[in-house]
């Protein structure tokens, strides 16, 4: 070991440093309304599993007003089997444990559905990946440098780290 390797060496023990290499990455997601539904009509599916890892700073979760009020909007629609009551609380779990962001700009119309262009512009300014089952709806989002993937690809991600 050269001279200077093994001096570094020996001060990095003395004054306990040691070398950890290996970074950490927390990917930064929005979720789909579909997602969320998906994950709340059944315990079985990728969508659930990603909805129980919600707190567990496995991922870091992004939200915006526009987006809780559509989660609320859909979740409410008579076809689930909670109550609204265990929906709010759901949404409420979601906000305390996610980023929240307000968007002051708007990308307007970018996507095949201009309904979905409010989340969009959530990923461009969280600079986060969209999770969504209707990844066909979000081609466009690459040219604003925003990553599209299915729950699956992000349990496969959360996983099979690399």
């Amino acid at each position: 070991m050269p001279a200077q390797a093994e001096r570094t060496k020996r001060l990095d023990s003395r004054f306990g440093i040691t070398n950890n290499t290996k970074m950490s990455f927390t990917p930064r997601v929005v979720f789909d309304t579909n997602v969320l539904f998906s994950a709340l009509r059944s315990r079985l599916g990728v969508s659930f599993r990603l909805l129980s890892m919600v707190g567990q700073s496995r991922f870091s979760l992004q939200v915006s007003a526009p987006l809780i009020a559509e989660y609320e909007d859909v979740l409410k629609r008579g076809q689930l089997t909670l109550s609204d009551e265990q929906i709010d609380d759901v949404l409420d779990y979601i906000c305390a444990q996610s980023e929240h962001h307000r968007i002051f700009y708007l990308w307007r119309p970018v996507l095949k559905d201009p309904d979905d262009d409010f989340l969009l512009e959530l990923a461009v300014k969280s600079q986060a990946s969209i999770v969504t089952w209707n990844v066909a709806d979000f081609k466009k989002a690459a040219t604003l440098g925003v990553q599209v993937i299915t729950p699956r690809q992000l349990l496969n991600q959360l996983e099979n780290p690399q």
